[in-house]
């Protein structure tokens, strides 16, 4: 097997014992992880104290501890598509509350990705379906900031730059959450950090939005 996971002489797909493949692997992983970290599984046992919230795409490309390099217990994840963070979404309302309240975490990233399938549905004709009504938000990123977008020179600058504009709205939205104005309210040294990561070269982009304090809302959202 490759590293795209892919057979000699054919594809994973259709295949009815697939699944076997993610078991083995898991038992190679452990083996290796304790030779490495002789003590790693007995102290994730014992709790968690991760030190960032990972808020991210769903796509299968953008693994958050893979391409940040981090290990188990590093990270409290939460993904979905086109990482959005919709106030009314308990899913990611709960792992925020327990991630600043229970955890203690002081550092949330929004990170997308160029890209995204997410951000290009949101680009083309209306579609049915609840993917549809999820990506209805970012159509209204689109119109929001349709002046700076139409201004650029083709379809895919345009799509690149929803792509960051999308994480800097998100950016926004979190610090808008009750849960975030309470922790700075609090004192707690929250940052709220707006990332892109590129699948062509594997490097994530800081876009220098961070939010580190409750700003009231004048006008449209600024962006780099």
């Amino acid at each position: 097997m490759n590293n795209r996971s892919e057979p000699k002489g054919g594809t994973l797909r259709g295949q009815p014992d697939l699944h076997h493949q993610l078991l083995h692997r898991n038992r190679e992983w452990s083996r290796r992880m304790k030779k490495e970290n002789p003590g790693l599984f007995t102290e994730l046992a014992k709790h968690q104290h991760p030190f960032f919230l990972w808020i991210g795409c769903s796509d299968s490309r953008v693994p958050p501890n893979q391409i940040t390099g981090t290990m188990p217990g590093d990270m409290f994840i939460h993904r979905n598509i086109a990482n959005l963070v919709v106030h009314t979404d308990q899913n990611l309302m709960s792992v925020l509350d327990y991630g600043v309240n229970v955890l203690g975490i002081d550092h949330v990233i929004v990170c997308g990705h160029y890209n995204c399938g997410g951000v290009k549905a949101a680009m083309g004709p209306e579609f049915d379906g609840p993917a549809a009504d999820w990506v209805r938000r970012i159509r209204d990123v689109a119109r929001w900031h349709h002046r700076e977008l139409q201004a650029l020179p083709d379809e895919q600058a345009r799509f690149d730059r929803l792509v960051e504009i999308n994480v800097s709205e998100q950016v926004y939205d979190l610090s808008r959450t009750s849960i975030i104005r309470d922790a700075w309210e609090a004192g707690r040294p929250v940052h709220v950090h707006g990332w892109v990561y590129s699948l062509t070269n594997g490097l994530i982009t800081d876009l220098e939005v961070t939010r580190t304090r409750y700003e009231e809302a004048v006008g449209m959202l600024t962006t780099r």
